[in-house]
């Protein structure tokens, strides 16, 4: 990520300008309380957003993962998705009153992290965007747990620092950015970053449901979908352990579910197959959330092209 010394006077501008109309975004969102202003935000985003492009992606992948569902079946829940993430984006400008107010949270499995947290070791920490993703790393944070983060770098250096310093809360142990189509040799920079973290003792949380045109071919809804095969291969060679975790949307409210599961972890002498079979694990166990409450699940990302 680029300084701001370093970057041309009217791409500096512009990057100043964009960073003062989102303050002055979120200054509004934050006018209102937590749930009317996610309220307003979802129905806005249920009615603008399927004239956006990626309406159309949605709803191809929705005809992929589910062709026994009608048409009608399929856009409804497209809206729905559109409704929440409008609800998401709200709460992402709120993240810091939803943190102090944790009957908004409630954890499924939760026995798990209390049995591990003073004996924990190294851990990656799976998740989707499913729900409102953002705030899945809120048990762990609260067992006392300090866990880091990977997450897309912004080109905007303003507005990178600002939305990095309200995650600051939610992962303590700091957070790795990663550019969405880094070169390889970035790429492998990070990921040796990470991986060392880990191999230390870090606990380390990531989104890991989208397409990766460098990754490993597994199953997803019936048909082969190159995805993510870090976390199973730094679990393999470090020894971590794979929680799987998603965060899901109670009601219409800014109050969720965190449901937290864990993964084996197979140690063979085929290294390559164990990773398949971690990366193929993950996808199925985010395939059958995603079939319980499939308008919470982002479908406008790429996934299978």
């Amino acid at each position: 990520m680029a300084e701001p010394s370093d970057i041309p006077p009217l791409r500096d501008l512009r990057y100043r300008a964009e960073y003062l109309v989102l303050r002055l975004l979120i200054g509004i969102v934050r006018l209102f309380p937590i749930d009317v202003a996610g309220a307003i935000s979802g129905k806005m985003w249920r009615l603008i957003a399927p004239y956006n492009r990626r309406h159309k992606r949605a709803l191809a992948n929705l005809e992929r993962a589910f062709p026994e569902k009608s048409a009608q079946e399929r856009e409804a829940i497209a809206r729905a998705m559109w409704e929440n993430l409008g609800r998401v984006m709200a709460e992402t400008m709120n993240i810091d009153r939803i943190l102090k107010e944790p009957d908004r949270l409630h954890v499924t499995n939760g026995h798990l992290i209390r049995r591990y947290k003073d004996k924990m070791g190294p851990v990656l920490i799976v998740t989707m965007h499913m729900g409102n993703w953002e705030l899945g790393m809120w048990p762990i944070m609260l067992a006392g747990v300090r866990p880091a983060g990977v997450y897309r770098l912004v080109k905007n250096p303003y507005v990178d620092r600002y939305l990095r310093a309200q995650r600051k809360d939610l992962y303590p142990g700091g957070l790795f950015g990663s550019r969405r189509a880094a070169g390889n040799e970035e790429g492998q920079k990070t990921a040796r970053l990470i991986m060392d973290y880990v191999r230390q003792g870090g606990r380390l949380g990531f989104i890991s449901d989208l397409y990766d045109a460098q990754g490993v071919a597994v199953p997803f809804f019936g048909y082969p979908a190159k995805s993510m095969p870090i976390a199973a291969m730094i679990a393999r060679r470090v020894g971590a352990r794979i929680w799987i975790g998603r965060c899901l949307r109670i009601g219409k409210r800014a109050c969720f579910d965190v449901n937290v599961n864990e993964l084996r972890v197979p140690r063979t002498n085929n290294q390559a197959e164990d990773i398949r079979v971690i990366t193929a694990a993950i996808q199925r166990h985010f395939e059958t959330w995603i079939r319980e409450t499939p308008e919470q699940f982002m479908w406008s990302n790429r996934r299978w092209w």
